[in-house]
């Protein structure tokens, strides 16, 4: 059993579970906790990165259901028993406090609750308005 999170690299918290990135690229600036795993399929693709939210959308979530629900768990599940810890906080760059801004680890946390049921929390300063469902 894993329970997911998602964050952005500069709020994450080690206390919050296993860090885990699923961006296209590697931050580019310092962080003060080690990232030793990446989960390749939870990146968009670089053709449709700059795309406007509705065709990055589906185009993104086109890309997750062709990867499948049981390959993301295995390969997440392989994370949590590598490290013998549950929690796993999947982490990209965008600050969702920025109304303006959306974000595809949003994008796959109800993507995940629409095919397997599970909820996957935001931890990042906009939790609480995540939690109430009145952002995606």
């Amino acid at each position: 059993m894993i329970t997911l999170f998602t964050n952005r690299y500069q709020e994450y918290r080690t206390e919050q579970g296993v860090p885990v990135r699923i961006t296209v690229g590697a931050p580019r600036f310092k962080l003060p906790y080690r990232l030793t795993h990446s989960v390749r399929e939870l990146a968009p693709r670089r053709e449709y990165l700059s795309h406007p939210q509705p065709l990055f959308t589906t185009a993104y979530r086109a890309d997750l259901e062709r990867v499948g629900p049981a390959r993301i768990a295995e390969r997440l599940s392989r994370i949590a028993e590598a490290e013998q810890e549950h929690r796993l906080v999947l982490l990209c760059f965008e600050d969702l406090a920025d109304p303006n801004l959306w974000c595809h680890r949003r994008i796959f946390a109800a993507w995940w609750r629409d095919v397997t049921g599970d909820t996957v929390r935001e931890l990042g300063p906009m939790a609480d308005q995540y939690e109430q469902g009145t952002l995606m």
